[in-house]
């Protein structure tokens, strides 16, 4: 159900069984709502000038004078005031007048009356009032009396405010949390996707270069712990040159995504897959030795490069490591480097 198909008591779950509670709670008894009624007629003959002095007292406050902004504001507040005191000696203290209190909390809320500012209003009132009892009350006992169920009343009230105002407070540090999870979501996306667009060569979509001896430091660490064979193939695409140079840059870009396709349809989940630079390629073959690497690895890249490239071919150097002793990075490189080199020596002939 949405907030706005309740009412300010439904959503804080306030009953009648609640707001006995409550008096129970702040002490306000049967006997003090009769002292208070009792007390009606003096405070109606003098509730202007209650009114009157209590805004007197609020306009001199800076930051009160520039929320309060202007005259028809003040005329309507020192209405609603009027009723607010006049409910005060009403001796009706229902779920209505709970209501009323709550909506208090929410306008000040609203509006942006600090704690502070509310706190120090309803002290300037109660002390009014008191003051004004002391007076027109001639009997002690019964000024002391009223006094006394007016701040269980005032307290009562304030516990109301307080409610709906540090209700608002937290739904709007919710609202900022849900917005600020919003945004940490789409700042993680778009981190991923700048960190995916970092490690990825814009023509091949294979990984960049820069990650090739970050990856395969990996792989080898993930072989030694399972005491696994690691294959790496060095690719290279033979006479580059002459396709780029007899037909044009662009034919020569063609060549280079349609092998990077092939490698990445025959590459296996667990494989790595690089452009090493220009028409060169690196893959990392985990769980993979040079023979099944050359038999069948390097067999299905040919098979599915000619379906595309009848007349590219590729020069390929293969050298595994492990499961005993594991080579280094750069020294694995190095070897697939310099096979796939003795490879191309042969095509040349």
């Amino acid at each position: 159900m949405k907030q706005t198909d309740q009412t300010l008591l439904e959503q804080l779950r306030i009953t009648d069984f609640e707001l006995e509670y409550r008096k129970s709670l702040f002490s306000l008894t049967e006997q003090d709502v009769l002292v208070l009624v009792k007390a009606k007629s003096k405070i109606a003959a003098k509730i202007d000038s209650v009114v009157d002095k209590f805004y007197e007292t609020q306009t001199s406050v800076a930051e009160i004078a520039l929320l309060i902004g202007d005259a028809d504001t003040l005329t309507r507040l020192r209405n609603a005031q009027r009723k607010y005191v006049n409910d005060l000696f009403s001796g009706f203290y229902d779920l209505e007048y709970v209501n009323n209190r709550l909506r208090i909390g929410l306008v000040h809320k609203r509006i942006g009356v600090e704690p502070k500012l509310y706190l120090a209003a309803i002290n300037t009132l109660q002390q009014l009032l008191t003051d004004l009892l002391h007076v027109t009350l001639l009997d002690e006992e019964e000024s002391k009396k009223t006094i006394a169920a007016l701040t269980k009343l005032f307290m009562l009230d304030i516990s109301f405010v307080f409610e709906t105002y540090i209700r608002s407070l937290v739904a709007e540090i919710e609202t900022s949390k849900d917005k600020s999870d919003q945004y940490a979501l789409v700042l993680e996306g778009k981190t991923k996707q700048l960190e995916s667009m970092s490690r990825t060569d814009p023509l091949t979509g294979l990984l960049n270069v820069r990650y090739l001896t970050e990856i395969l430091t990996q792989a080898l660490r993930s072989a030694q712990r399972r005491s696994e064979l690691i294959t790496v193939v060095y690719l290279d695409v033979n006479n580059f040159k002459a396709i780029n140079d007899h037909e044009g840059h662009l034919r020569g870009d063609e060549v280079l995504r349609n092998v990077a396709e092939v490698i990445k349809k025959i590459s296996r989940m667990e494989d790595s897959c690089f452009r090493y630079g220009g028409d060169e390629f690196c893959i990392i073959l985990s769980n993979c030795g040079e023979i099944q690497a050359e038999e069948v690895y390097m067999k299905r890249l040919s098979l599915e490069l000619q379906s595309r490239e009848k007349n590219v071919t590729l020069s390929v150097g293969c050298v595994e490591t492990g499961p005993q002793d594991y080579k280094l990075p750069e020294e694995l490189i190095r070897l697939a480097d310099q096979r796939m080199y003795a490879c191309k020596a042969i095509h040349k002939h």
